[in-house]
């Protein structure tokens, strides 16, 4: 049940629209949503799935499913083909105008659906820093971006505040979907209207003012910044940009867009795209804190040696070019050419993790396999998606196999999507699929 407080206040804030507003809620007709990860695939792939009902308005890769669906538990989510979102979530990065090449922050990440949605937009282009400020979610966050095969993309778990100490002035664009009293969600989540109180309320805004001061410091003269709650208060919302652009002239509101339940099919959300003054030099050779320090090749040797048995020729140069290699003690890791120095900041994800050194041999890290298409890997093994077969790998379960493959690393694919890593030797398929996503079902 909402809270009386909460509709006494709702209902001075829509007058006439109140009613409705409310038989929305009475009606609890929630609206569920995924988007499709073109990294991976075209999102006509997912438009034909049998579930699919129509397109959500303000994202051309997301679509509806009808709600009896699971597409949480299909081999098509483990392969990262999709993201599961709310669809009026979806329409701050539609908003940010995101462009290949760009360097992004998305200051407020976890679980990581804007981050993945603006990785999508960038298609490998560029760079993406994507942070959360609590350790836990930090690290749903950087599996997700290794489950959708996101490969420039780094995870911190920092401050606003020493973020903006380290990048100012850095960003072509900010993200900011700042965490709020969440209003806009009481009809997805009971237990936010249960934990509701307008203290709260007032809380959340004097936190997201603070917030948009420290973004403000690193977004780039010409650039773009896009705040955004998923709550229905003017505090947190419109009052909280009109205090911004009175304490910092050098910004101006481009546009803002509230989305309702009563009005829009998804739930409750704000989003206001704010630039600053100025004309957009994005200098990409300039990187904050000084370069990291080059990974000499002899320590790289295993690697090689993987990539020559393990990938197609040409393949290693690819993944190289405007990237580089970095070492943190033996876990081998692709970054953006241009990424920033990694020291002084908490990071979880420096970038694309390829994998460890082990004993003077190379194991290719899961990360890699669902980044990798099968086209670029020498052995592949396919296991089609409505199989037992792929429960069982799945399962961390160990596979026979009737065909004759290269002994070794082989990628594992359903339907033709990369999926994990298996190691091939005498008619079996090592399973190495990783305990901690292994799924009994």
């Amino acid at each position: 049940m909402l809270p009386e407080s909460f509709k006494e206040r709702m209902k001075e804030f829509l007058g006439d629209e109140y009613d409705a507003f409310i038989t929305a809620f009475e009606e609890d007709k929630r609206y569920h949503a995924l988007r499709a990860n073109t990294l991976k695939c075209n999102k006509e792939f997912i438009e034909k799935q049998e579930y699919i009902t129509g397109n959500v308005p303000w994202e051309d890769t997301g679509f509806y499913y009808a709600g009896e669906a699971t597409p949480g538990k299909h081999p098509y989510h483990e392969a990262g083909l999709y993201y599961i979102q709310e669809p009026s979530a979806m329409a701050p990065v539609s908003y940010l105008d995101v462009h290949p090449g760009e360097k992004i922050l998305d200051l407020c990440a976890a679980p990581g659906g804007k981050t993945t949605q603006i990785a999508c937009k960038l298609q490998g282009q560029g760079l993406l820093v994507t942070n959360e400020i609590n350790r836990d979610r930090a690290k749903i966050l950087s599996l997700n971006i290794e489950r959708l095969g996101v490969s420039n993309a780094m995870v911190l778990n920092e401050t606003p505040q020493h973020l903006s100490e380290v990048f100012e002035g850095y960003f072509d664009k900010i993200l900011i979907d700042a965490p709020c009293s969440g209003e806009g969600m009481f009809r997805k989540n009971d237990n936010a209207a249960d934990e509701w109180s307008y203290e709260n309320v007032l809380a959340c805004a004097v936190r997201q003012s603070e917030i948009l001061d420290y973004a403000s410091k690193m977004l780039l003269p010409g650039g773009h910044m896009v705040y955004s709650t998923c709550t229905f208060s003017r505090e947190e919302n419109e009052d909280n940009i009109e205090a911004f652009l009175t304490r910092h002239s050098d910004f101006k509101e481009v546009e803002r867009r509230r989305l309702w339940p009563h009005k829009d099919n998804g739930e409750g959300h704000f989003l206001c795209v704010l630039q600053r003054e100025g004309e957009l030099i994005s200098d990409s050779k300039y990187i904050p804190g000084g370069r990291n320090v080059p990974v000499k090749k002899d320590l790289l040797k295993p690697f090689y040696t993987f990539c020559e048995e393990a990938l197609k020729k040409g393949v290693l140069e690819n993944l190289l070019d405007s990237k580089s290699i970095i070492i943190f003690g033996k876990q081998i890791y692709l970054i953006p050419a241009n990424m920033p120095s990694v020291n002084g900041l908490k990071v979880l994800r420096p970038g694309l993790h390829l994998g460890e050194i082990v004993k003077d041999r190379f194991e290719p890290n899961h990360a890699l396999a669902l980044f990798l298409k099968p086209e670029q890997v020498n052995v592949t093994y396919d296991i089609p998606s409505d199989s037992e077969e792929i429960k069982s790998y799945l399962n961390g379960q160990t596979l026979r196999v009737l065909s004759e493959l290269k002994k070794g690393w082989c990628l594992i694919t359903t339907d033709g999507y990369s999926i994990g890593w298996g190691k091939y030797a005498g008619g079996m398929i090592k399973n190495h699929y990783p305990k901690g996503l292994r799924i009994n079902y």
